[in-house]
C-alpha cells in the first residue's frame, strides 16, 4: 500500500536535488549527497550508492511493508554519430531536458512514499499512484514486483491509490511517465522486501543469507527446507523504520522484465468484471445528467417547465448548476427524458458565432514571422502552411464520476490523472479543508489526455452539494463530443532552405488555439502557473519546447509556438502538439527529397540525428520493401518520430485509387484506405513488449484517423459532430490488413515513454503516404475536413438524441 510518511524515523536525505535524478546523470556527473548518512548496514567508508545498488526502508507495520529511496545514476544515453554531409543543427531544450525528465524530477521527493505490503497469504500488494486508463500500467508495475521480489506475477495485487496530498507531484499520470518514473522506486521497494524475508529466513532456519535463495515466491535453503513468504511476513517487519541497501538485478537475469506478457485484467476486460465509476454502487447515489448548452459554454438564464420536468416518472431532483440544468432520476433512461423536456433559455457562450473560417483567421493573424528570408540567387525553400481542424478528446468511457457531498465532508468516485489537484480544487469549491474530501481514483476506458481534467467531478460535485444527495454523474456521448475537451485546431507555418543539395534553414512556426494545461501537469504548480495572467503564453511555449525535438539535422533550426483563443474546452490530447508538428516537418522533408533529387528515406537516414533514430528507420525499410513497384494511386510513406528518450518509425502504405475511395459502407464514411503499417519502435528497455505492441497499435489507429478521417467541424459556435457515428475515427474497414509492430532489442537499462509516441509517426507517414499516391502534398487534416459532410448533424436544441427503443438503432 501506499503509506504516509511517519514523522518519526523519517527517511533522510536531501530529495529533489537535480543531481540526484536518474535521468539528469545522463547530463551530469553522478555526485554523492553529503546530508544523506549512510543506512546502518553499510560499512563507513563504502562507495556510495551506484547504478544498481540503492537504498530503501522497512518501514514499522504489523506485516512485512517497504519503501524506496531513489537516487541512482541512469544509464547514459547513446553518442550519436558524426552526421555526414550535413549541416548540424543545435540541441534543442527538449533534447537536454524533456517534459518526461521534468515529471520524473518532481515525483523523486516522495518516491520514498512507494511501498509494498506482504501479507500472511503470500500475496504483494501495491496501491499505484497513477491511473489505469488502459495502458496497462498495473501489468507493468506487477511485473517490476514480481520480478525483484521473486513472486509468481498472479500473486502481485495493484490497485490504484487514493488521493494522496502528501505525495505532492508523484501522482499524475501524463507525459508516458508512468513507467519511468516508477520504475526503479517500485523495484527497490520489491528488493527491500525479498532483503527482508531473507533474513526473516535464515533467523529461523539458523542457516547465513548467503546460502539461501528465493524463487516463486519461497525462500530455500541448500539443505532443502522451503518457507513460504506468508509464513515469514510477520517475522520480517520492523518495529521501526529502518533503512536498509539493496542491489537491484542486473538486466541478464530478468526473468520477468523484458517478456511479453498478457494484461492481468484482460478476462475481467473481456467478461465485463472489470469494474469502472459508473460500476460502483455508492448508497443513495442515483442517475444524474446535465442538460447542456447549444453552443460551446453557454450559460443558463432561465428554466420555462421546472415543475413539469420534477414532475416526470423516476425524476427526483432538477436543479441549475454552473454548466447547465442537472436531472436526477431513477434510471439514465428517465434523465435522458427528463434532459430532452428541459425548456432552457440559454445565455451566450465562449465561441460564439465562431466557425473553423474564423478561426483560422485568427491563426493566421496570431503566426509569428518568418526570420530567414527567401535567396532565389543563393538559395531555394519550401514554404507551407498547415492546417489541423480540431479533434475530439472523447474516450471510450463517457466522462463520469459519483459524488456524495455532505456538509462537512465529501467523497468522489471518478478516474482521474491528476487526483490531488482534483482534490484541492474541489475542497475548494466546496469550502471544506482538504482532509475532509476523499477522492477514489477508479479504472478508465480510455483517456489520452482527457482524464487529466476533473470536470465531471467537479460537476458531480457541485450537483450534490446542491442536491444534499449523492448522485451518479454521466455524461452523454454527445456532451462529450460538443462541450467535452478537444485537440486544439492550429496551423504551422513553414520555411526550409537548401542549397547545393544540403538543407540549410528549418524554420516552423506553430500556432493554436490555447491548450488549457490548468489540469495539472506537475500538479499545483502546473494548475497555478497556467492561471497567471502575464505567464500564461510563457508556460506554453515552455511546453511546446520540452516536447518537441526534431530527429534531424537540417541546419540552423527553429521550432516556435504562438496561441490565441481561450474560450475552447481543449486538452493536451495524446503527445500535445507532436502529432501535427511532426507531420508538417515529416511533409516537407519529402518536398525536400524530390526537389533535389533524392530519395525520400534515403534523405531521412542522411539527416537523422541518433543511431537509435536510424535503426528504427532502417527496420521499417527493410521489412516494408521501401522503394517496391507501387500501382498508381498507391504509394509509401515513412517517418520517424524521438520523444521522452525513445524512438518509433512508421512505413504506410496507402490505396486512394477511385475503387477503393469510393466503397460503400452502410452508414459510415470510407474514403483512402491505409494498406499496410510497419512500426518499429525503441523505448529503451521495453518492461513488457506486449503492452508496448498495442500501445503501438493504438497510436497507429490515432495517426491514421488524424490524417484521414477525425477532425471537428465548428458552426455558429458549436461542434456539429456529436457521436462516434459521425465523428469518423479509424474503424474496421479502414484499419490496415497488414500491420506489423517490431520491439527493438533493448537499448538501455531503463525504460522510455511510449504512451503517446506512435501517433507523430503514424500521422506524418500516412500523411506522406497519401502525399505521394495523390501527386499532392497534403496542407489541411484530416483530408476529408473541405468536403461536403457526409452527415446530418443532430440539433442542439434538445442537447441529446432519445434513448434507443430496440437495443440496435442507437447512437455509437
Amino acid at each position: 500500500m501506499i503509506a504516509p510518511a511517519p514523522e518519526k524515523g523519517r527517511p533522510p536525505g536531501r530529495y529533489g536535488s537535480v543531481e540526484r535524478h536518474p535521468l539528469m546523470a545522463r547530463r551530469h556527473p553522478a555526485r554523492e549527497n553529503p546530508q544523506s548518512p549512510p543506512p546502518a548496514d553499510v560499512p563507513a567508508g563504502a562507495p556510495g550508492i551506484g547504478r544498481r545498488r540503492f537504498l530503501g526502508y522497512v518501514l514499522a507495520a504489523p506485516t512485512l511493508t517497504v519503501a524506496a529511496q531513489a537516487g541512482a545514476e541512469a544509464l547514459a544515453p547513446a553518442t550519436a554519430e558524426a552526421a555526414e554531409a550535413v549541416i548540424p543543427s543545435l540541441p534543442g531544450p527538449a533534447e537536454l531536458l524533456d517534459l518526461n525528465d521534468l515529471l520524473t524530477t518532481a515525483a523523486l521527493p516522495t518516491s520514498h512514499l512507494v511501498t509494498i505490503r506482504v501479507d500472511a497469504d503470500g500475496t504483494a500488494h501495491f496501491a499505484l499512484p497513477r491511473a489505469e486508463v488502459g495502458q496497462g500500467v498495473t501489468t507493468s508495475s506487477a511485473m517490476l514486483i514480481a520480478e525483484e521480489l521473486d513472486l509468481p506475477l498472479e500473486k502481485v495485487r495493484v490497485t490504484l491509490a487514493d488521493a494522496r496530498p502528501e505525495l505532492l507531484f508523484n501522482q499524475l499520470t501524463g507525459g508516458s511517465n508512468t513507467t519511468v518514473s516508477t520504475y526503479t522506486p517500485i523495484r527497490v521497494a520489491a528488493a527491500v522486501a525479498r532483503g527482508r524475508l531473507l533474513h526473516a529466513a535464515s533467523l529461523v532456519l539458523g542457516e547465513a543469507v548467503s546460502t539461501l535463495t528465493t524463487k516463486a515466491g519461497t525462500v530455500l535453503s541448500p539443505a532443502g527446507a522451503v518457507l513460504g513468504y506468508g509464513e515469514l511476513a510477520a517475522r520480517a517487519a520492523a518495529v521501526t523504520d529502518t533503512a536498509v541497501a539493496v542491489t537491484l538485478k542486473k538486466r541478464a537475469d530478468f526473468r520477468v522484465i523484458g517478456t511479453p506478457r498478457r494484461r492481468q485484467d484482460a478476462l475481467d476486460a473481456v467478461t465485463g468484471r472489470k469494474k469502472f465509476a459508473m460500476d460502483l454502487r455508492v448508497e443513495g447515489a442515483l442517475p444524474t445528467m446535465v442538460c447542456r448548452p447549444p453552443t460551446i459554454n453557454g450559460t443558463v438564464r432561465s428554466v420555462a417547465n421546472l415543475a413539469a420536468v420534477r414532475a416526470m416518472p423516476g425524476v427526483t431532483d432538477v436543479v441549475t448548476v454552473s454548466t447547465g440544468v442537472a436531472v436526477r432520476a431513477r434510471t439514465f433512461g428517465q434523465c435522458v427524458d427528463a434532459v430532452r423536456a428541459l425548456d432552457v433559455d440559454w445565455g451566450p457562450g465562449t465561441a460564439e458565432d465562431a466557425t473553423d473560417a474564423t478561426v483560422l483567421a485568427e491563426l493566421r493573424r496570431a503566426e509569428l514571422p518568418l526570420v530567414v528570408p527567401p535567396l532565389p540567387l543563393l538559395t531555394k525553400a519550401v514554404d507551407a502552411r498547415f492546417t489541423f481542424h480540431f479533434a475530439s478528446n472523447a474516450a471510450l468511457e463517457t466522462n463520469c464520476a459519483i459524488a456524495d457531498v455532505r456538509p462537512d465532508s465529501a467523497e468522489i468516485w471518478a478516474s482521474l490523472k491528476a487526483p490531488i489537484v482534483a482534490q484541492e480544487q474541489i475542497a475548494l469549491r466546496l469550502g471544506l479543508p482538504v482532509t475532509a474530501v476523499k477522492v477514489h481514483v477508479t479504472e478508465g476506458g480510455g483517456s489520452f489526455g482527457r482524464k487529466l481534467f476533473h470536470d465531471a467531478a467537479h460537476e458531480a460535485a457541485e450537483i450534490s452539494r446542491k442536491l444534499g444527495k449523492p448522485v451518479k454523474l454521466m455524461w452523454h456521448r454527445t456532451d462529450d463530443f460538443r462541450q467535452g475537451r478537444t485537440h486544439p485546431m492550429s496551423t504551422s507555418r513553414v520555411r526550409a532552405t537548401y542549397a547545393l543539395g544540403e538543407v540549410l534553414t528549418y524554420e516552423q512556426r506553430h500556432t493554436s488555439v490555447a491548450t488549457d494545461f490548468g489540469h495539472g501537469i506537475g500538479e499545483v504548480l502546473t494548475a497555478e502557473a497556467a492561471r497567471l495572467p502575464v505567464a500564461d503564453l510563457t508556460f506554453s511555449e515552455a511546453m511546446f519546447q520540452l516536447t518537441q525535438i526534431s530527429p534531424y539535422h537540417l541546419g540552423v533550426t527553429t521550432q516556435l509556438l504562438a496561441e490565441t483563443d481561450k474560450g475552447y474546452n481543449t486538452g493536451s490530447m495524446r503527445n500535445i502538439y507532436s502529432p501535427n508538428v511532426r507531420t508538417a516537418q515529416e511533409l516537407v522533408l519529402d518536398e525536400l527529397a524530390r526537389r533535389m533529387g533524392e530519395d525520400a528515406y534515403a534523405l531521412r537516414r542522411r539527416l537523422v540525428k541518433e543511431p537509435r533514430a536510424r535503426a528504427v528507420l532502417d527496420k521499417v525499410a527493410q521489412l516494408g520493401r521501401w522503394g517496391r513497384p507501387m500501382a498508381p494511386g498507391t504509394a509509401q510513406g515513412i517517418a520517424v518520430h524521438p520523444e521522452y528518450h525513445s524512438y518509433v518509425a512508421v512505413l504506410a502504405e496507402i490505396d486512394c485509387r477511385p475503387a477503393t475511395t469510393g466503397r460503400t459502407v452502410p452508414n459510415a464514411y470510407t474514403g483512402p484506405r491505409v494498406t499496410k503499417v510497419v512500426c518499429a519502435v525503441d523505448a529503451g528497455l521495453a518492461v513488457n513488449p506486449r503492452g508496448l505492441e498495442a500501445q503501438m497499435m493504438g497510436g497507429v489507429s490515432d495517426g491514421i484517423a488524424l490524417v484521414l478521417t477525425s477532425g471537428l467541424h465548428l458552426k455558429d459556435g458549436a461542434f456539429l459532430e456529436s457521436s462516434w457515428d459521425n465523428y469518423f475515427y479509424t474503424r474496421q474497414w479502414n484499419t490496415p490488413p497488414e500491420l506489423e509492430i517490431v520491439v527493438m532489442p533493448p537499448t538501455g537499462d531503463t525504460p522510455g515513454g511510449a504512451g503517446e509516441l506512435a501517433v507523430a509517426a503514424a500521422m506524418a507517414a500516412v500523411a506522406c503516404a497519401y502525399g505521394r499516391a495523390t501527386g499532392t502534398m497534403p496542407t489541411v487534416f484530416p483530408v476529408n475536413h473541405t468536403t461536403p459532410l457526409p452527415f446530418t448533424p443532430s440539433p442542439t436544441v434538445p442537447p441529446i438524441p432519445a434513448s434507443p427503443t430496440d437495443g440496435r438503432d442507437g447512437i455509437l
